[in-house]
Formats: C-alpha cells, sequence, structure tokens
C-alpha cells in the first residue's frame, strides 16, 4: 500500500513539472476589442456610413418634433382664448402627433441598432481574421481577448491588430 502510494506521489509530481514546462513554452498574447472597435478606422467609416445612411430620417423626427413643440406651445399661449371645438381639435392633433412620433422614433432606433449590428457583425470577422493574422504572425499559441483581469503590456498586441487594420 505504501508503495502504491508512493508511485502515485512520484507520478504526481512528474506530471506537474511536465505541465509547468509545457505552459512555459506557450506563447500567450491579449487584445483589447474594445479598443480596436474604437480606434480602428473601419469602424469610422462604418458609423459615417450608418450616420448618412440614417440622416434624411433624423431629420424628418427632428423637424417633427419642432413642429409638435410649435402645436404645444400655441395650446398654452392661445389655448384660453381658443374656442372650445378649435382647443380640442388641437388637443387631439397634438396627441396623434405625439404617438405617431413615439412610433416613428421607435422604429428609427430599432432600425438604426439593426444596421449597426449588422455592419459590426461583418467588421468583427475581419478584426478577428487582423488578430489571427497577426498572432500567426508573432508566433502565438493563444490569443484571450475578454476576462482578462490583468495582462503585461508585452503580450498585449492590441496596437500591433490597429496597425494592421489601418493598413486595410
Amino acid at each position: 500500500m505504501m508503495k502504491k502510494t508512493s508511485m502515485l506521489v512520484l507520478f504526481a509530481v512528474f506530471l506537474v513539472s511536465l505541465s509547468g514546462a509545457a505552459l512555459s513554452a506557450t506563447k500567450i498574447a491579449y487584445v483589447e476589442v474594445g479598443k480596436v472597435l474604437q480606434e480602428s478606422p473601419q469602424v469610422k467609416a462604418v458609423k459615417d456610413k450608418i450616420r448618412k445612411e440614417f440622416a434624411k430620417r433624423d431629420d424628418q423626427l427632428v423637424a417633427e418634433q419642432k413642429k409638435l413643440k410649435k402645436l404645444k406651445e400655441k395650446l398654452a399661449r392661445d389655448g384660453s382664448i381658443m374656442s372650445e371645438a378649435e382647443r380640442k381639435r388641437l388637443e387631439r392633433d397634438i396627441i396623434a402627433r405625439t404617438r405617431k412620433l413615439k412610433n416613428a422614433q421607435s422604429e428609427f432606433q430599432e432600425d438604426l441598432a439593426l444596421r449597426q449590428n449588422e455592419e459590426l457583425g461583418k467588421l468583427r470577422k475581419v478584426i478577428a481574421e487582423v488578430i489571427v493574422k497577426v498572432a500567426k504572425r508573432g508566433g502565438y499559441d493563444l490569443v484571450l481577448e475578454s476576462g482578462v483581469v490583468w495582462a503585461n503590456d508585452k503580450v498585449n498586441i492590441t496596437t500591433q491588430v490597429l496597425k494592421e487594420l489601418k493598413k486595410r
């Protein structure tokens, strides 16, 4: 029994030393994907593209908000001197416009979020390809991107990834 226990202990020590040697030879890197998404020229281009794509609808919503504000100001200013029928008509118009505007704003936000997610999904694929390229070129065995509490600057390849993205 004593012989089996000592053999198990020796085997465990052997495995620990073997795994320690294997881990010391592993080259690990870290990428701050959030920083890449903030600073890459592709992300800025996508944001500009989407801003232009949605500018007309945004301008229409702003114009409708201004009209609604003027109608509310008119009601507040002239409501007491209006006829009952005219005041009720204006109140109903304000309610209907408010409801329509809220629906349009909600639809706008949903469409904008969907479009941004589409474009960022495409861009994440490009970023992943660049990370793999930089990792292979640097001879890394493992690249981490999130959930890292701390990483030494020498294993942070974010700058290299950004440089590669700027070349594209």
